[in-house]
């Protein structure tokens, strides 16, 4: 993780629900995803967030795991300790995953890896990879994703719904609260 200062407050009280989120069966399901598609990645042994950040934190592991289901998907991969260079192949990594089709929301932030600020979306993100990896037809993560169900209304359809009118315009087919009360009526004096 990095070296932060220790938060108070409401600081460390966020970062005590981020890190509730943490899931290790999914962790578990990622890492072993992981190894399939890039068996010299040695992530056997590893568990924990703070096992996990550090073997992806250069991001090189993802690089060639993204490389596996999209062939040149990322044409250099750094190798260099530079912090940099490490933080440029997350975010290859995260450009790659977008351009497969991953929603920016379903993915993770380069900050939230390299310094270990949220490792559940990180998970997440990786996550959200496997379930796009099964709907190109690669052996993925969790269930495929659903496709887009699109519809299609003629003017004749849409012309019909403008004489409805809406329980949310103030008409409730009649229906009043008048006549209603619960509990003592409230007495104003003078």
């Amino acid at each position: 993780m990095a070296d932060r200062p220790k938060g108070y407050g409401m600081t460390a009280e966020i970062e005590e629900q981020i890190n509730s989120k943490y899931d290790y069966d999914c962790e578990r399901e990622v890492l072993e995803w992981i190894s399939y598609y890039v068996p010299d990645a040695d992530l056997e042994n590893v568990s924990g967030p703070e096992e996990v950040q550090l073997k992806l934190k250069d991001g090189v592991i993802l690089c060639k795991l993204i490389n596996q289901l999209a062939p040149n998907s990322v044409p250099k991969i750094n190798s260099t300790n530079a912090a940099f260079k490490q933080m440029e192949n997350i975010n290859f990594f995260l450009t790659a995953c977008e351009n497969l089709g991953c929603q920016r929301t379903d993915l993770f932030q380069t900050v939230n890896l390299y310094e270990g600020t949220n490792m559940a979306q990180v998970l997440l993100g990786i996550y959200a990879l496997g379930r796009k990896a099964n709907k190109l037809g690669l052996k993925g993560l969790g269930p495929k994703e659903s496709d887009k169900n699109e519809r299609q209304f003629t003017e004749d359809q849409l012309r019909a719904g403008e004489g409805t009118i809406g329980l949310q315009a103030g008409w409730n087919k009649g229906a009043s609260q008048s006549g209603q009360n619960f509990g003592k009526t409230r007495s104003i004096l003078d």
